[in-house]
């Protein structure tokens, strides 16, 4: 009778912790792909500044203030300018000497530059495919590290609750589990912004708007050692940062089908 009882007893706490396992599962694949986008949306903004779509300039702590200039003007206004008399075609038409000198020097400007309106033409047409201010974009910044910060952590979390009920309910899978909660662990380790805390000491994986504004400012006169690690820190780092999610949530999916093997669902 007892033998019994306690075959009943186990088989509930195996239901409870099968049903557990099934909360834990949905969560974390959740968890998962809302973490996936926010990187994602990292990372696409780090390329959208360095390609130059977006404008970054180098944000000073002071920036100066220049007051425009004030020209009094006499009380007694000069006679008017003499006009001279330029020929268009068949027809004459009377300009001041101050037009002509004008239109002088702007010619001879387009004749000495001549890349300046290919330049412009560029920066026109980029800024018309690609209508996006970097006040906009930092604000999607913004959003995307407060939301990967939860989501991390969420997503920690949830491995450690499942390590926990594999163990307790005696499940299986607990060498799947547990590496994909250490790998997890270190994923939320390289990811927070920690040169907010230890300026040049260690960086973390996720930037703030002024960070990644100031970094591309700067790359654009760097020399090639600069430039990779420029390039090393917002896209390997990054990179490193993905792979460790993903085994993560691979190790996870392992664990799954370790329990139900086991439990002979499947």
């Amino acid at each position: 009778m007892n033998e019994s009882q306690a075959k009943e007893t186990s088989l509930v706490d195996t239901t409870d912790c099968l049903e557990a396992v099934g909360v834990f599962r949905g969560w974390k694949n959740f968890l998962f792909i809302v973490t996936i986008l926010c990187l994602l949306l990292l990372q696409a903004s780090f390329w959208v500044v360095n390609t130059g779509y977006v404008k970054a300039e180098k944000k000073t702590e002071t920036e100066e203030i220049t007051l425009p200039e004030i020209k009094i003007l006499p009380k007694s206004t000069p006679p008017s300018a003499k006009e001279l008399v330029v020929p268009l075609g068949d027809k004459q038409t009377s300009q001041p000497a101050g037009t002509t000198n004008k239109i002088e020097k702007a010619a001879k400007k387009v004749a000495a530059d001549p890349n300046q309106q290919t330049e412009a033409a560029q920066q026109q047409q980029k800024s018309s495919f690609f209508k996006l201010t970097f006040d906009q974009l930092a604000w999607l910044i913004r959003f995307a590290d407060y939301v990967l910060i939860l989501t991390a952590i969420l997503y920690c979390l949830t491995m450690l609750f499942s390590l926990k009920v594999s163990l307790l309910g005696r499940l299986g899978g607990i060498n799947h589990i547990a590496r994909a909660f250490f790998l997890s662990l270190a994923f939320v380790v390289l990811l927070m912004p920690w040169q907010r805390l230890f300026a040049g000491v260690v960086a973390g994986a996720m930037y703030t708007p002024c960070e990644l504004q100031n970094a591309c400012a700067e790359a654009e006169d760097c020399n090639i050692f600069a430039t990779t690690l420029h390039y090393l820190r917002f896209t390997g780092y990054w990179l490193l940062v993905l792979l460790l999610l993903i085994f993560s949530q691979i190790r996870s999916g392992r664990w799954a089908k370790a329990i139900l093997r086991r439990l002979e669902v499947i």
